[in-house]
């Protein structure tokens, strides 16, 4: 098969040449992800920071009563979830019109000016709500920028792998925002107001190194070119990143099949209200349903519950003191981590789409169900209150559990959810598909962020079995209405959604040829697809 190492066997069983898989689409892809490495650092770090005992005393939050306090906390959180949402749906006139890679360092440089209005505070509340809602804005496009943006340069093969690089730069930032927390904490004094503009200072590397990358190491996406009729560009780049001369049989192909799509579409003459209505036709609005019911729900997996108050949530079975809390904290973002590497390995080309999303519920409701049993029963909050008990036995069970539903969340449904929905749009009206459904991610990661404090306070151990409970209804809805995209181009997702996906995924489930109609997917399944220029053969 030619070379052995690990960037040219992945996929086997496709007709991408092990020249496809190599280095300068990874460098491309890890660039990229800097916005996701952004990204994951913001959303978890605030949770740590606003533990910190300088910061509390600094914004003056330990003088607030209990439900004032949880609504200062939720505001902090969600405002940046709110300017992501703005930003990922606002984005895509400017994705449209001068292109993905510009729109990446747009989006980079609003991310820089919030994150310095942060680390500029100084005990002005104000200014962590702007920086928080301004940063929010710049990642929000880049979050829906940049998993089309690797979308459309990637080979079909390693897809699922690339787009699994922005979701471990995600999981790889939220990691270093929990142990930087724990770091300043320990080695800072808390007279020291570095203690707190630290954690928020070093955010603003990743947004650097982003807009630097994106200038000097990455091309504009080929398909882009291709939607403005430069298809010259869109060939050059294409043989750069795929390391293949353009009369290679594989590039013939790759070339022709965007050409031809470009041309059976009216791209660039579609207007505005065009591109919306054909949100609404046969083909179009399953998928928005889909991926719209996938980005919304991954947030009540319990997962972003946990990254964003996660002292709180630690506190909550038994754990006292801020440094053993944000300790804690640090290990569940090296469980994230170790579940977003899972799924780009393992999952995501191996295991598939629909397949982990129904392997994710099954196996991540049981701990969420045994932690809301947990605190039931033991109530290990009101005992530590009261000096009755430290933590036992079962409460290490608990924490495990904590880790465990990290790991398996981060290597199913949190990998699985961007990947689906950066993949299976149409190209003339990808961006806007791709918008609306980033906005309702950060919707739902919004809503969290503004009930979370309320419900540990009031819930108690219902919060746990609320997301237990949606973990398993989300389970069902995956089996019988995701249908498998593993290995299918780009180009041939309108087949695979010609017809009903309830159809699709029962055929899938009994293994059967799915039943598409003329000029569908070249026939077969999405785990057989067998093209009539045999092109694409059985994908594992």
């Amino acid at each position: 098969m030619g070379k052995s190492n690990w960037l040219s066997t992945h996929a086997q069983g496709t007709s991408d040449p092990p020249e496809v898989r190599n280095g300068h689409i990874h460098l491309v892809a890890l660039v990229a992800s800097m916005s996701a490495l952004a990204m994951g650092y913001d959303t978890s770090v605030i949770g740590g920071t606003m533990a910190l005992d300088s910061f509390i005393r600094d914004f003056k939050t330990g003088e607030l009563e209990p439900y004032v306090r949880d609504t200062v906390q939720a505001n902090i959180v969600s405002t940046f979830q709110a300017g992501c949402a703005a930003g990922a749906l606002f984005t895509f006139p400017l994705a449209e019109r001068i292109g993905r890679r510009w729109t990446i360092v747009f989006g980079a440089l609003v991310f820089l000016l919030g994150g310095t209005l942060m680390t500029a505070a100084m005990g002005n509340m104000n200014m962590i709500y702007a920086g928080r809602a301004i940063a929010g804005l710049g990642i929000g496009c880049t979050s829906l920028t940049v998993p089309v943006y690797i979308s459309e340069t990637a080979p079909p093969s390693i897809r699922g792998r690339l787009v699994g690089i922005f979701e471990i730069a995600s999981q790889g930032g939220g990691m270093l925002g929990f142990w930087i927390n724990y770091a300043t904490n320990r080695t800072i004094d808390v007279e020291r107001q570095a203690q707190w503009i630290i954690p928020l200072g070093v955010q603003l590397i990743p947004g650097v190194l982003l807009v630097i990358g994106m200038i000097f190491f990455c091309p504009e996406s080929p398909r882009y070119r291709a939607r403005k009729d430069d298809f010259e560009g869109c060939e050059r780049i294409l043989c750069k990143l795929r390391n293949l001369p353009a009369d290679h049989p594989y590039m013939i192909n790759e070339i022709a099949e965007i050409r031809e799509q470009i041309q059976m579409r009216s791209t660039l003459q579609m207007s505005k209200k065009d591109q919306f209505m054909k949100l609404f036709q046969k083909g179009t609005r399953n998928r928005m349903g889909i991926a719209m019911g996938l980005m919304f729900l991954q947030s009540f997996t319990g997962t972003n519950v946990i990254t964003y108050y996660a002292p709180r949530i630690f506190q909550s079975i038994g754990i006292t003191g801020t440094s053993n809390k944000l300790f804690s904290t640090g290990f569940y973002g090296i469980a994230k981590t170790a579940g977003m590497i899972a799924f780009t390995v393992i999952v995501v080309e191996r295991v598939g789409r629909r397949k982990g999303l129904v392997w994710g519920s099954a196996l991540g409701m049981i701990p969420m169900f045994f932690l809301g049993g947990y605190v039931l029963v033991a109530d290990p909050t009101a005992k530590v209150s009261t000096g009755a008990v430290q933590q036992d036995s079962w409460g290490y069970v608990a924490m495990a559990a904590i880790y465990l539903n990290a790991f398996i969340i981060c290597a199913t449904w949190q990998g699985i959810t961007w990947t689906y929905a950066s993949e299976i749009f149409p190209l003339d009206i990808r961006m806007l598909c791709v918008a609306i459904t980033t906005c309702t991610t950060w919707i739902g990661s919004f809503t969290i962020a503004r009930i979370t404090p309320h419900m540990i306070t009031s819930l108690g151990y219902g919060t746990y079995f609320f997301f237990g409970a949606v973990l398993v209804a989300m389970g069902v809805w995956a089996l019988f209405f995701v249908p498998e995209t593993k290995g299918v181009s780009l180009e041939d997702m309108d087949g695979l959604f010609s017809v009903p996906t309830s159809k699709t995924c029962w055929a899938q489930i009994r293994g059967r040829p799915l039943p598409l109609p003329a000029g569908g997917l070249n026939g077969g399944d999405a785990d057989s697809i067998i093209a009539e220029k045999g092109e694409v053969k059985h994908v594992d």
